[in-house]
C-alpha cells in the first residue's frame, strides 16, 4: 500500500532513472542548431575530430553529447529520420551496457545507431547483434548509410562467406552478425592451427537486438561443432521396432519435459526383448556393458512418443526436417542431437544419417558475457528483468512512447474446445475484414496456422498464412499486414524485426512492385503514386478501427504474448488485441491446475458459449509465471554446468592462442618431457617407499614406450644411496641427448613439427574431454539420490578429468615426439576432412537453430592424425602465382575467386 502510495507521488525507479538522463538529452539537443550549419563534408570530419579527442585522453561519456548530435543530423541527411528525445534516451542506456525495452514501432534499429557510432569510435570494432540473416543485411545496408556518411567502416557476417571476408568484415569498424554466426565463427577460431587463421577481434562492444530472444529463449541451447563418428543405422532401426511394439501401460511420460521412463514392467518387457534381438550383453539392461543401448533406447522412446509429425517435425524429400516450437519455421540442414535425430529417422522410416560427436561448444550465456561491455533492445524485457540482471548483469530500463499508446487490450475469451474457440475467431476476423480493419492472427504452430486457415476458407475470408519459411518473404508479408482488411495469419514470432504501418509500407511496395522499372521520371511518378495510395488508405484503416491482433492460445511465455500484441498500437495509432483460449490448450492442459478450469467451465459452459474473466486470465498468467520460473531455473542450471567447462575451455583456448603466438614451443614440450618423467618415476617408485618396492620393470618398460630411451634402472639400484630423483635425472638427461641428435643441426624444421603436434593432440584430447562431460552430465544427477548435490559431484568429477586430460596430453606428445623421425618428403596432397556440423540444440526440447554449415574449413592440420609410432612432417610452400598466397587461408577453405572448390583444388593447387 505504501509503495504504491510512494509510486504514484515520486513516480517508480524506472520513471527516475529515465528523468535523470533528461539533463543529457538537452545538451544534446544544445548541438542540434550548430550541427545544421555544418556541410556534409564538415559533418562527416567530426569523427575524425572525436578520435583525437579520444587520443587526448577524453572519455566517451565526454564527448557523448556531441557524438549524439552529429548522428543525429547524420541521420536526417541521409536517411529523413530524426531521432526523437525518448530514442536519445534509449542510446544512453544501450551505450551504459543496459537494455532498452522500447515497443514495437519505436524505432529500436535507429537508436542503435548513436551507441554503435559512440563506441566504434575507439576502433575496436563494435558487434550488433541480430536474430536472422535477412535483418543482419538490412541493418547493414539501412543504418550503413549513416556509418558510411560519417568515415566508418561496415560488415556483415552471414552464412557460407569465406574466411577472408569474415575476417575483413570482423576489421571493419562495425559488424552486423546474428548470434549463431559470432558464436560459431569464436568456436571455430579456437580450432584454428594459424593465428592468421582466426577471424575474430579481442571482444569489446555488443549490441543485441531482440535481447529477450536470443539472452532468454535461446539461452539455455549450446552451439556446438561436431563432427560424424561410426553408423549405427541397424542398431537404431531394431531398437524402433522395440519400442513401436512397447505397451502404453509400460511407460510414463511428462509433457512438461518431453521425457519418458519405463515402469518396472517396461524394463523386464524391454530386457525380453532386446535379449531375443541380441541387442543385450548379459540380461540386466542396466549393466555397464549396455549404456550404449540404454541410450539409444530413451531416444527411440522419445522419438515415438513424444515427438509428433506436422508439430516438432515433417518429412520432407525423404529427410527430417525440424519445426522451430517458438518461430514454426522449418528449420532445413539442422539436427537434433544425441541419437534423437536417428531415432526420428528410424521411426519415420527415412535414410538414417550419423551421429555426430562435440568438438567445441559453448552457451549464449558464456558467449556473451565475454564482452567487456553488452547492451541490448527489445519490445519485451521487464519481465525477466531479474534474470537479465542475476546472469549477465544488466538492468532492464522502460523507455517511453514518443506518443501515448492508444491500443486497446480486451480481456481473455475461454472456450470449452478447440473447435468452438476457432468457430469464434474465425467469425471475429470475418466480421473486422468486412469493416476494413486489418487482422493479424498469432498461432503457436504450423498445424493451427493451417486449422484456422480451413476456418476462413470456409467462410471465404482471403487471407495469408506465414509459417515462416523464408525470413525474407516473411518480412514483406508482414509489413503489409496493415493494408485494409487485410488477414494475416502468422506464427508468434514470424517477421519479428519488421514493422506493420496502417495502410501499408511504402518502401516494400516500391520495392516488389517497381522492381524492373528503370530510374527516370517514370519511376518516379509511379513512386508519388503509390505513397499517396499508401497515405488514402492509412485514413481509411485508422477509421477502421487499426491494426486488430489475436492470439488463438496463449504462450508459455509472457514475453512471447506481449510481442504478438505489441504489433498492435504502433507509435500511437489506434489498435485491438484480445486472446482466445479454451481446455484444450498446452498451457492450460499441461500446466493449469485441473480443478480449477476443467470442473468450473465442464459443467457450466454449453457448447460454443464463451466465459471472460479477470480472474482467470490471473490464473492464466499466474499459470505462466510457473512455467517461466521453471524455465529460468533450467537456463541457469545449463549456465552454472556451462561455467564448470567455460573455466576449462578458457585453459584450453588460452594455451591454444599462446601456442600459435609464440615462434618456436622447445620450452612447453621440454616441460611435458620432464613432467611425464616425473610421473613415470613417480608412479614406479611411490615416495616413502622402499627400493624394494619399487616397480622397476614396469617403470623400464614405460621408458621404452614412451620415450623410445633404455634405463637400465636395475643397474642404477646397484650403487649405493640411489634415489627416485637420480633416476630421473638419468631418464631425462637421456631422453634430452636423444631430441638433440634427432633435431642435428637445423632445428627450425622441427620446432614447426612441434607445434603442430601440440596443437592437433590438445584438439583430440579436448574432444574426447566434452564428448566426456557430455555423458557426466546425463548421468550426474542420479547422485541426488545418494543425498548429494549433482552440481558439486560434476564440478569435482569434471575437476578430476580436466586433470587427466591434461597428464594424458603431455605423455601423448611426448611418445609422439620422442618416436618419431622427422623426413622431408615430396608434398603431398592432404586427405579431405570431414564436413563438421555446426548446430544449436536445446537439451531440454531438442530445437535446434543452425543450419549445417561445411566445416573443413575451420580445421587444418598440417600433420593429419600423428600417430604414437611415427609423424611425418609436411611444410607448406608458397604457391606460384597464386594471388591468394598471403592472406593466411587454410587449404581446405572455400577459394576466394568464389569457383565453388576447395582452395588446395583452385588457385592453392601448386601450394
Amino acid at each position: 500500500m505504501l509503495g504504491t502510495i510512494a509510486k504514484s507521488i515520486f513516480g517508480s525507479s524506472n520513471d527516475r532513472y529515465v528523468k535523470s538522463l533528461d539533463k543529457i538529452v538537452r545538451q544534446i539537443a544544445a548541438y542540434e542548431p550548430t550541427m545544421q550549419t555544418l556541410s556534409d563534408a564538415e559533418l562527416a570530419a567530426q569523427t575524425d575530430k572525436f578520435r583525437a579527442q579520444l587520443a587526448d585522453g577524453k572519455t566517451l561519456d565526454d564527448i557523448l553529447p556531441e557524438a549524439f548530435a552529429t548522428v543525429r543530423e547524420a541521420s536526417q541527411r541521409v536517411l529523413g529520420m530524426r531521432h526523437f528525445d525518448v530514442q536519445m534516451i534509449g542510446g544512453i542506456v544501450l551505450h551504459r551496457g543496459e537494455i532498452a525495452e522500447m515497443r514495437t514501432g519505436e524505432g529500436k534499429t535507429l537508436v542503435a545507431t548513436l551507441a554503435v557510432y559512440l563506441n566504434a569510435l575507439e576502433g575496436k570494432g563494435v558487434h550488433v547483434v541480430t536474430v536472422n540473416d535477412y535483418l543482419a543485411r538490412r541493418d547493414a545496408e539501412w543504418m550503413g548509410q549513416i556509418y558510411k556518411f560519417l568515415g566508418l567502416t561496415v560488415g556483415v557476417i552471414v552464412p557460407n562467406l569465406n574466411e577472408f571476408e569474415r575476417r575483413e568484415a570482423y576489421e571493419s569498424d562495425i559488424t552486423y552478425a546474428t548470434n549463431n554466426e559470432l558464436g560459431f565463427d569464436y568456436l571455430r577460431d579456437n580450432m584454428k592451427h594459424e593465428r592468421s587463421q582466426m577471424v575474430h577481434r579481442p571482444f569489446n562492444y555488443a549490441i543485441v537486438d531482440e535481447v529477450d530472444s536470443i539472452l532468454i529463449d535461446e539461452a539455455r541451447t549450446p552451439l556446438i561443432i561436431s563432427g560424424p563418428t561410426d553408423d549405427k543405422t541397424d542398431l537404431y532401426v531394431s531398437v524402433d521396432a522395440i519400442v513401436k511394439q512397447l505397451p502404453e501401460e509400460l511407460y510414463e511420460k511428462d509433457e512438461k519435459t518431453k521425457s519418458i521412463t519405463l515402469t518396472e514392467e517396461g524394463v523386464e518387457w524391454a530386457e525380453r526383448q532386446l535379449e531375443a534381438a541380441g541387442l543385450l550383453e548379459g540380461s540386466n539392461l542396466y549393466d555397464v556393458e549396455n549404456t550404449q543401448v540404454v541410450h539409444h533406447l530413451d531416444q527411440a522412446l522419445k522419438a515415438v512418443v513424444m515427438f509428433k509429425r506436422d508439430i516438432d517435425y515433417i518429412v520432407k524429400d525423404d529427410k527430417i526436417v525440424i519445426i522451430d516450437e517458438f518461430t514454426g519455421r522449418m528449420m532445413d540442414g539442422r539436427r537434433w542431437s544425441n541419437g534423437l535425430h536417428q531415432a526420428v529417422e528410424a521411426k519415420e522410416g527415412v535414410q538414417i544419417e550419423p551421429e555426430n560427436q562435440t568438438m567445441a561448444s559453448i552457451t549464449f550465456q558464456n558467449y556473451f558475457r565475454m564482452y567487456p561491455k553488452l547492451g541490448g533492445m527489445t519490445g519485451t524485457a521487464a519481465t525477466e528483468a531479474a534474470e537479465f540482471f542475476d546472469i549477465y548483469k544488466m538492468n532492464v530500463v522502460t523507455i517511453p512512447t514518443n506518443v501515448p499508446v492508444q491500443r486497446v487490450d480486451e480481456d481473455d475469451e475461454f472456450y470449452k474446445n478447440t473447435t468452438d474457440k476457432f468457430q469464434a475467431i474465425a467469425k471475429l476476423i470475418e466480421e473486422k475484414a468486412a469493416g476494413g480493419q486489418p487482422v493479424l492472427v498469432g498461432t503457436v504452430s504450423i498445424e493451427k496456422s493451417e486449422m484456422l486457415s480451413e476456418y476462413l476458407k470456409a467462410l471465404g475470408v482471403k487471407h495469408n498464412v506465414l509459417n515462416a519459411r523464408f525470413h525474407e518473404m516473411e518480412a514483406h508479408i508482414v509489413a503489409q499486414a496493415g493494408r485494409l482488411g487485410a488477414v494475416t495469419i502468422a506464427t508468434n514470432m514470424a517477421g519479428r524485426g519488421t514493422d506493420i504501418k496502417l495502410g501499408g509500407n511504402s518502401e516494400f511496395r516500391i520495392e516488389d512492385e517497381l522492381a524492373d522499372v528503370p530510374e527516370g521520371p517514370h519511376r518516379d511518378a509511379a513512386i508519388e503514386k503509390i505513397k499517396a495510395e499508401v497515405d488514402a488508405e492509412r485514413e481509411r484503416v485508422l477509421a477502421a478501427g487499426g491494426l486488430c491482433v489475436i492470439g488463438t492460445e496463449r504462450h508459455e511465455s509472457r514475453r512471447i504474448d506481449n510481442q504478438l500484441r505489441g504489433r498492435s498500437g504502433r507509435q500511437g495509432d489506434p489498435g485491438l488485441s484480445k486472446f482466445y483460449l479454451c481446455l484444450e490448450d498446452d498451457l492450460l492442459r499441461i500446466f493449469g491446475p485441473d480443478t480449477l478450469f476443467s470442473k468450473m467451465m465442464n459443467s457450466n459452459l454449453a457448447d460454443g458459449e464463451a466465459i471472460g474473466s479477470r480472474w482467470l486470465s490471473k490464473a492464466i498468467e499466474t499459470a505462466q509465471k510457473k512455467v517461466e520460473a521453471r524455465n529460468y531455473d533450467i537456463r541457469k542450471q545449463v549456465v552454472e554446468y556451462d561455467d564448470v567447462m567455460n573455466d576449462q575451455r578458457k585453459v584450453i583456448y588460452e594455451q591454444r592462442a599462446d601456442i600459435m603466438d609464440a615462434d618456436t614451443v622447445d620450452d612447453v614440450v621440454i616441460d611435458m618431457r620432464h613432467d611425464t618423467i616425473n610421473a613415470l618415476v613417480g608412479d614406479a617408485c611411490p615416495p616413502g617407499s622402499y627400493p624394494e618396492q619399487w616397480d622397476l620393470a614396469t617403470l623400464k618398460e614405460r621408458s621404452l614406450d614412451v620415450l623410445g630411451v633404455e634405463a637400465p634402472v636395475e643397474d642404477w639400484l646397484s650403487e649405493d644411496g640411489i634415489e627416485p630423483e637420480d633416476i630421473e635425472t638419468r631418464i631425462r638427461e637421456a631422453a634430452d641427448a636423444k631430441m638433440a641428435a634427432k633435431m642435428g643441426e637445423d632445428s627450425s624444421v622441427w620446432r614447426q613439427v612441434e607445434k603442430q603436434i601440440l596443437l592437433e593432440r590438445l584438439d583430440h584430447y579436448w574432444k574426447e574431454h566434452l564428448a566426456t562431460l557430455d555423458a557426466l552430465r546425463q548421468v550426474v544427477f542420479l547422485r541426488a539420490y545418494a543425498q548429494k548435490t549433482p552440481i558439486n559431484e560434476y564440478k569435482q568429477e569434471a575437476f578430476g578429468l580436466f586433470e587427466r586430460m591434461l597428464e594424458a596430453i603431455r605423455e601423448d606428445v611426448t611418445r609422439i615426439l620422442m618416436n618419431s623421425e622427422l623426413r622431408m618428403p615430396d608434398p603431398v596432397s592432404l586427405p579431405d576432412l570431414p564436413d563438421f556440423l555446426t548446430s544449436h540444440i536445446d537439451p531440454f526440447t531438442g530445437d535446434n537453430d543452425a543450419a549445417a554449415t561445411p566445416g573443413a574449413a575451420t580445421m587444418m592440420s598440417a600433420l593429419g592424425a600423428a600417430e604414437a609410432s611415427a609423424a611425418s612432417a609436411v611444410l607448406p610452400r608458397p604457391g606460384e602465382g597464386d594471388p591468394y598466397a598471403g592472406l593466411g587461408l587454410s587449404r581446405n577453405a572455400p577459394c576466394p575467386c568464389g569457383s565453388g572448390e576447395k582452395y588446395k583444388h583452385c588457385h592453392g593447387a601448386a601450394a
